[in-house]
């Protein structure tokens, strides 16, 4: 199986209080987006790694994250959109990939993924008719609340926190990004995009560990993370 990783790393990063975007902050003397691209370059299975980065940026994350670290992968680094959404189908557009072959979309600011779930997440997208997505059970108790008053409590051991990488057919989901725009549908992930075509989407257990670094707290987890390993 031979995939290729899209990585939208395109976020300004409002909630980070930073003047320098979240994907570009140090965790363990290398920017977050430098510990995600190298999943993906020391993977035997993937092939190609394309990046959306904001337009402004391009030049940068090629010469301080890209050839700084000599990721020898990375084939394209393309202009973000509006909205992740527009992101992922600008670099989806650029990807060069055959109808059935597996893209992988992970946030540039998910660096903590444990290397194990990509060769799971991928196989389960090819054997899928839509695509796999890793995640986690919801651990709280969630409350569905309007207005301020709590409307209704949801059985929990049915909620999964999506994360990714999510993986799909190349074909499968460019229709579903598509589709979407053409409509003027905005979903919450791509998985969502995927499931509006009526195609089955699996679920494969990932890690708490594999958090998406969005907020400075986020940022003391993930360095507390890094030092200490994964416990099966």
């Amino acid at each position: 199986m031979s995939l290729s990783a899209l990585i939208p790393a395109a976020g300004m990063g409002r909630r980070m209080e930073s003047s320098t975007n979240k994907q570009y902050l140090d965790l363990g003397g290398r920017p977050i987006l430098a510990h995600t691209l190298a999943l993906f370059e020391h993977d035997p299975l993937v092939a190609r790694i394309v990046i959306v980065s904001p337009r402004d940026e391009i030049a940068y994350c090629r010469q301080e994250v890209v050839e700084r670290f000599g990721f020898a992968k990375v084939e394209d680094i393309v202009p973000g959109g509006a909205e992740r959404q527009d992101s992922v189908r600008n670099g989806l557009q650029a990807l060069d990939c055959a109808a059935d072959h597996v893209v992988l979309i992970h946030d540039g600011v998910r660096p903590l993924l444990p290397a194990r779930l990509i060769a799971g997440v991928a196989a389960g997208a090819a054997r899928s008719r839509g695509g796999c997505v890793v995640g986690v059970p919801v651990k709280d108790t969630v409350k569905q609340v309007v207005d301020g008053q709590i409307q209704g409590t949801p059985e929990r051991t049915r909620l999964w926190l999506a994360q990714t990488p999510q993986a799909f057919l190349c074909r499968t989901i460019r229709e579903a990004h598509e589709q979407a725009a053409r409509e003027g549908f905005r979903g919450t992930d791509d998985a969502s995009l995927v499931e509006r075509l009526g195609l089955p989407v699996a679920m494969l257990q990932g890690s708490y560990r594999n958090i998406k670094i969005t907020t400075p707290e986020d940022l003391i987890l993930a360095r507390a993370f890094l030092q200490s390993p994964e416990r099966e």
